[in-house]
């Protein structure tokens, strides 16, 4: 397999894998590993690609885990993070992973609880309600932030590891 294959293979396997752990951490509101999966994608697949994945993998694991109404700022947050991904991790490092991780769960925070607010009914449709519902989900957000971090540091780590070990030219020892 040529070198480019092998990548696109990993970093497809690094998306399943973290696809496959929204059913693990099924029981953790809000700490999911498909943002980092978003930003990862965003900065190592082609345009196309690393738009639908995050919606496929949103889609297909939501069969089971139910629609609901503010589906649309679930799924755009995400596509936001893919653009993310895009023009702020091309070139990934720790400083900019864990940047664009924090700012990737800001932007899922702010986009997701308006749309709570705007379309739950759970509350008042003024100012006081937007803050009493912003103020109600910091404890997810916490969940947000963490699981953005930890798996944006596995997947990007586990690429940067994995190149490094495939750069590495093979020794034989000679007796």
């Amino acid at each position: 397999m040529s070198g480019k294959n092998a990548n696109l293979v990993l970093v497809i396997a690094l998306i399943a894998v973290a696809a496959f752990s929204r059913f693990l951490f099924a029981g953790m509101p809000n700490f999911s590993p498909v943002m980092a999966m978003a930003l990862f994608g965003g900065a190592m697949l082609n345009k196309k690609l690393a738009y639908v994945i995050p919606v496929a993998a949103m889609l297909l694991t939501d069969i089971y885990f139910g629609f609901h109404n503010t589906m649309f700022a679930v799924y755009g947050s995400f596509l936001l993070t893919v653009l993310i991904g895009q023009k702020f991790v091309s070139n990934p490092n720790i400083k900019n992973v864990a940047a664009s991780s924090v700012v990737s769960a800001l932007l899922f925070f702010v986009v997701t609880n308006f749309a709570v607010w705007a379309m739950s009914g759970m509350y008042t449709l003024d100012f006081s309600g937007l803050v009493a519902c912003y103020v109600a989900a910091i404890p997810f957000f916490k969940s947000t932030l963490a699981s953005s971090m930890l798996f944006s540091a596995i997947i990007f780590g586990t690429y940067a590891i994995s190149e490094k070990l495939a750069a590495k030219p093979a020794t034989a020892e000679i007796k």
